[in-house]
């Protein structure tokens, strides 16, 4: 038996196992863990109030592994930010990435939560501006998950800060972790959303993989996804 058809049948063995398990949970970012915070906005001028509006935002954060990896096992790691808001809650979802021009647009595997994370592609702000966004920790928050209890987390804009997370208060239940249901194109707003094709295609994804798993998708909000979509 050739080599190629083994390991063709040892990655399609492992998908299937990936595809089962995610039944009852996340197909991607499996592992993670959730936290109460706030949301320190000290303004800018993008063209999006989100950032642009000094003041103070309940958040919740989830600090993940994409594949789930074992503790100190490199991995795509995640940090989502969900900005709850009085009419809409707002998800921002970031990844590590490399740090260069061009290599920020990449996932890149990192070992340690202490990195840089980003958007991957832009977002388009009000003012009709693309921006990317990123962050990356003030305080060290190690390699293990089971051992991040608190943190603070600086935001940006482009090369420009525009205000820090702080959670703490140790992790949430994991039950209250498994139900919440993230959307980047869905939970946006129309001064700041994700733009161009392949964030569009990521609305059908993320939808699919919630009723997969039974999590309570949000809205349908076509809006949300039609100017994700046409927006290059």
């Amino acid at each position: 038996m050739r080599l190629s058809v083994i390991a063709g049948a040892a990655l399609a063995t492992a998908l299937g196992v990936r595809v089962v398990r995610s039944r009852h949970r996340r197909f991607l970012h499996p592992d993670g863990r959730s936290y109460r915070g706030d949301l320190e906005v000290w303004g800018s001028d993008t063209g999006a109030a989100l950032i642009d509006r000094p003041g103070r935002h309940p958040v919740t954060v989830r600090i993940s592994k994409g594949a789930g990896t074992k503790p100190g096992r490199a991995d795509v790691l995640g940090l989502t930010v969900r900005v709850h808001g009085d009419e809409r809650d707002l998800d921002l979802l970031l990844s590590t990435c490399g740090q260069g021009r061009f290599t920020r647009h990449v996932p890149m595997p990192r070992h340690s939560f202490d990195t840089m994370y980003g958007s991957i592609l832009a977002y388009r702000t009000g003012a009709d501006r693309k921006i990317y966004l990123s962050a990356r920790p003030d305080e060290p928050l190690g390699d293990d998950l089971d051992a991040i209890t608190s943190g603070q987390i600086t935001l940006m804009a482009g090369d420009r800060a525009f205000g820090r997370v702080t959670f703490g208060g140790g992790a949430l239940p994991a039950r209250t972790d498994a139900e919440l249901a993230f959307d980047p194109v869905r939970n946006t707003a129309p001064d700041l959303h994700p733009t161009g094709a392949i964030h569009g295609s990521r609305a059908l994804a993320y939808r699919l993989s919630q009723r997969w798993r039974g999590a309570g998708p949000v809205r349908t909000q076509p809006r949300a996804v039609a100017r994700t979509a046409l927006n290059r």
